[in-house]
């Protein structure tokens, strides 16, 4: 099932089907329907609810597909793009490190060899929930910054409420899976990681997420055979600038697992319905990966689109 917000209603789910969105709590049973929610997070563990009492969603999306235009008319509206928000608006975003191949590319271009730390723990670093934007957002270049990235990732969003999730269990705990652009000022990224707090300021004016809120149902057929760490998806990734393609990698090549990530943010602590779990940047999946000189920094006017197999299409342009 993919799910959607709208600008003009961010605080309800719509089902998309086909160039159709569907009220997504006509698809609610009973017993597990709210009152109108503050919030579109409230609906996260609903769905969950859903999926484990329907072994997927499935019977209810085939039911959405053979309705006639006149049933559910007030449930039921065109699709406009442009009128896409977020499909989640997270209270917590954690964005980690997960392809080595990425890791290994940007520590060369820095002299640097990896490190044995990487390999014991996934790492990650919080960002600012309040940058977040969603699909055809303008995004501002700020001033101070020469060498403005994008960085092509996957991302996670939570369901329900867990403290200390097992890895064994940690799937059971994901809404579902959306694109996420981490944007970054380099040249400013380059400076403040001197210090040794991880990046700041070279992250904290601009992420957008979308454009679907994809279940993982949905990407059943795209599984990978050995679970033994988690799922694993087979899902091929690609970033272009003005239509050049920059960037190929895959979901599957992730050294940690979703699994793996979850249960280890949510050591200690308690993750929320909506938290964002970001996978970090695939391997060539930003510009910073290539040698000097082999592509452009992005400049105002640049369209910037990542696309990711069975989740949809995320483009912004630079302004």
């Amino acid at each position: 099932m993919k799910l959607a917000r709208l600008k003009a209603d961010p605080r309800f789910y719509y089902i998309v089907v086909d160039a159709e969105l569907f009220d997504f709590s006509m698809t609610v049973p009973h017993d597990l329907r709210l009152v109108t929610p503050l919030d579109a997070n409230e609906y996260l563990p609903v769905l969950m609810a859903m999926m484990q009492r329907m072994g997927g969603l499935g019977r209810p999306l085939e039911r959405l597909r053979r309705t006639e235009p006149s049933e559910y008319s007030s449930f039921r509206r065109p699709m406009d793009a442009e009128q896409l928000d977020a499909p989640v608006r997270p209270p917590s975003f954690r964005d980690f490190y997960a392809f080595e191949q990425h890791v290994r590319n940007a520590r060369q271009r820095r002299g640097l060899e990896m490190v044995p730390e990487w390999y014991e723990a996934p790492a990650f670093y919080f960002s600012n929930v309040a940058s977040i934007s969603g699909p055809g957002a303008a995004i501002h270049r700020p001033a101070e910054t020469e060498e403005l990235d994008f960085e092509l990732e996957i991302a996670a969003v939570i369901g329900r409420e867990g403290r200390d999730i097992q890895a064994a269990e940690a799937d059971s705990y994901i809404a579902g899976f959306t694109i996420l652009n981490d944007w970054s000022l380099r040249d400013v990224q380059r400076r403040e990681m001197k210090v040794g707090l991880g990046p700041a300021k070279g992250k904290d004016f601009a992420t957008s997420v979308g454009p679907y809120l994809v279940t993982p149902d949905e990407l059943a057929p795209r599984l990978l055979p050995d679970r033994s760490r988690g799922c694993r998806y087979d899902l091929t990734m690609t970033a272009s600038v003005n239509g050049q393609e920059i960037s190929r990698g895959n979901a599957r090549d992730m050294n940690w697992t979703f699994a793996e990530l979850i249960a280890h943010a949510s050591r200690n602590t308690v993750l929320l319905p909506g938290d964002l779990i970001g996978s970090g940047t695939v391997g060539t999946g930003c510009l910073t990966e290539f040698p000097a000189g082999t592509y452009p920094w992005l400049q105002p006017g640049d369209v910037v689109r990542l696309e990711i197999e069975e989740i949809g299409v995320l483009e912004n342009a630079i302004v």
